[in-house]
């Protein structure tokens, strides 16, 4: 049965208070060409629950899930195993609260979770200080260079043609909007430098910041100290972006390559693929634009009887401060992420976050060795983490539906987000692939390609 809280006498009172006529009114902006003005075809009608949950289960059987086959997709999201005791912990009463964390009295448990969240986010990029999180890296990397602006008072970005097309876009779409200038550097598939050469050759007197991605959208890995050295020479700030957070428990942290930001996407952690969100942004920076940050910050402190406590030491948010003094508008944290994140690392600890890295890196090894055996398949990557691109002998989109039919999810055509690369493959490696299913990426492509 449908909950239908409103009748219709309710939805017309309501309508007649805002003046419009109809409900289709409120959507005026959407071209009526877009509109649906008809039932989906093959969706059922008027069911009972049973058997609209049947028919649904039904609909989603013909999907091919991340856990049915071997799966090797990444380009920003990854498949890792995420213990069942994080699910069962996130779960307790402790953080079960409808209260904001405005009111330290109120949620201890969250803000003590968050200054935990902030001090392993700080630890692992190398960098003073961490915020309480964001929505996701991308966003978080567009954040990072509305900062860098209001930092050196300078309004151009330029962008590594290596960053990931949508951590791009989504700072293509602020630099329209907020009305600065963002640059995009060459692309280069296959180089361990990054382009830095090319992003240096960018960099003058009006340049904000340089971002950056290690390890890139393609898999290389890259040290940016020579990078961040032409960046401060020039008053600029340069910004690391990390898609794949796991990397950081084995390569070199964007801290001591003298990164100024550091962004990344934390998904990898505690949190499954969720069909691409939610995820949680991991933002982190030096001690001395703390005040610059986005977000906010939890504290800890001691209340008047020197009992140890938690309180929200620093919020530039438009919700706290007059909005034109505001840092940013970003108006929550993704919490129950961050909290999934911060229990995953906990139960790894050190040691476990750098075997974590290792197991992934190993697994990567093993398979990009097995592929440079396959005829039509060419290794690029010279330098990479659990992420790599091959070159095909054959369009990779055409090859990725072939070997999808063989019930074999390959990777990314690059084709799909960078148009002009149709031959290029980004594949990824996880700790959950095992020696089958790269016994069976290698066969297939065999097959397909042959």
């Amino acid at each position: 049965m449908r909950y239908l809280p409103l009748t219709e006498a309710d939805r017309r009172a309501m309508l007649a208070a805002i003046g419009v006529p109809s409900v289709d009114s409120l959507f005026r902006d959407v071209p009526e060409s877009a509109w649906l003005k008809k039932p989906i075809d093959g969706l059922p009608d008027h069911m009972g629950e049973l058997e609209v949950d049947r028919a649904l289960s039904a609909m989603a059987a013909k999907s091919m899930t991340a856990g049915s086959v071997p799966f090797f997709v990444g380009g920003g999201a990854y498949k890792h195993h995420v213990p069942s005791s994080v699910d069962h912990l996130i779960q307790r009463g402790e953080f079960m609260t409808s209260y904001t964390p405005y009111q330290p009295e109120i949620t201890q448990g969250t803000l003590q979770y968050l200054f935990e969240f902030q001090t392993q986010v700080a630890l692992i990029t190398g960098m003073d200080v961490a915020n309480a999180s964001m929505y996701d890296g991308s966003t978080a990397a567009a954040e990072a260079v509305v900062m860098a602006n209001r930092v050196t008072r300078r309004n151009k970005a330029v962008l590594s043609g290596n960053l990931h097309p949508m951590y791009r876009a989504v700072i293509e779409t602020h630099a329209k909007l907020l009305d600065f200038e963002a640059v995009t550097g060459r692309i280069e598939p296959k180089g361990a430098s990054g382009g830095a050469d090319d992003l240096i050759g960018k960099i003058d007197e009006t340049t904000s910041c340089v971002v950056v991605q290690n390890p890139d959208f393609f898999g290389n890995l890259t040290d940016f100290t020579k990078l961040a050295e032409a960046c401060q020479a020039k008053g600029a700030l340069l910004i690391v972006a990390v898609t794949e957070i796991v990397s950081l428990g084995a390569v070199k942290s964007p801290g001591e390559m003298g990164a100024d930001i550091v962004v990344a996407e934390g998904q990898s952690i505690g949190n499954a693929l969720n069909f691409g969100g939610p995820y949680v942004g991991l933002f982190a920076t030096k001690e001395k634009y703390v005040r610059q940050m986005p977000g906010r910050l939890a504290g800890q402190t001691v209340d008047a009887a020197g009992r140890r406590g938690w309180v929200l030491t620093l919020s530039t948010r438009e919700q706290h401060i007059r909005r034109e003094k505001a840092t940013s508008n970003i108006c929550t944290n993704s919490g129950l992420c961050a909290l999934a994140f911060t229990i995953h690392m906990s139960l790894l600890g050190e040691d476990g976050f750098t075997r974590l890295a290792e197991l992934n890196h190993a697994a990567a090894v093993t398979l990009a060795g097995k592929l440079a055996g396959v005829k039509g398949v060419e290794v690029l990557t010279d330098s990479f983490f659990n992420e790599f691109t091959v070159r095909l002998s054959k369009p990779a989109a055409e090859v990725v539906e072939a070997l999808a039919a063989k019930n074999i999810l390959a990777g990314i055509p690059v084709s799909r987000l960078i148009p002009g690369h149709d031959d290029l493959l980004v594949i990824a490696v996880t700790e959950v692939n095992t020696q089958a299913d790269m016994d069976a990426l290698a066969k297939g492509l065999s097959e397909v390609l042959s």
